[in-house]
């Protein structure tokens, strides 16, 4: 699955040299948590958060005094000032694995896309993430269960399952083998039924293992 299928096109950008109290503005706006800020040439430059902007303002604690003389400085203060320059992208067509990296990486909430230019042309969020990896695995198809099978080292476990299961009019979406450390490979299957403690006794029955942790 590619960027390009689950990114907000086209997002609202800024320039470097608008004053902090209109970037917060918009994001408030907006309920945005980020801003890409970009050149002339609308290529990427930095990008600024909400946590950039609340680090930028005063404390609620602060005294007044003190809290005024920040607040004076903030709104003569650009958004250049403080935004992260060494921000990374992805392209439209890199993977959604590739994000899931960078998120993990850099511990960022949102990433922009870029073109080998560095024009930027959308954005994806943790959000965006979420929510192509639930369509990836069929999270929210109807009647969709994941089941656990042991793999008990047989030959061509995973096909035969497979086809025990098509056999059986059981649709299968999704198919994938993990380690389980000491406990050795989990087939893990997904599948389309309202019944699924009749597929899991019909499985049994006929010598799979259903996997419970």
């Amino acid at each position: 699955m590619y960027i390009y299928e689950h990114m907000t096109p086209d997002p609202i950008t800024i320039s470097s040299d608008i004053l902090l109290p209109e970037a917060r503005q918009i994001l408030n706006e907006y309920n945005f948590r980020h801003l890409p800020v970009i050149d002339e040439k609308n290529q990427i430059i930095g990008i600024i958060t909400d946590r950039d902007l609340r680090s930028a303002y005063p404390s609620s604690v602060t005294c007044k005094s003190e809290r005024m003389l920040i607040y004076s400085k903030v709104e003569k203060t650009k958004v250049a000032d403080i935004m992260t320059i060494s921000c990374s992208t992805l392209r439209p067509e890199a993977t959604i694995d590739d994000a899931l990296l960078i998120f993990d990486r850099d511990k960022v909430g949102c990433v922009p896309v870029v073109t080998d230019q560095g024009v930027v042309v959308g954005i994806f969020s943790m959000r965006d993430l979420t929510a192509a990896y639930r369509k990836l695995f069929g999270v929210d198809d109807k009647g969709s269960i994941l089941l656990g099978i042991t793999d008990d080292g047989r030959k061509n476990i995973m096909s035969k399952l497979v086809m025990f299961l098509e056999e059986n009019s059981i649709p299968v979406t999704r198919l994938m083998r993990l380690k389980q450390g000491r406990e050795g490979s989990i087939i893990y299957v997904r599948i389309n039924t309202l019944k699924p403690n009749d597929v899991r006794k019909l499985l049994t029955k006929n010598g799979f293992t259903p996997y419970f942790p």
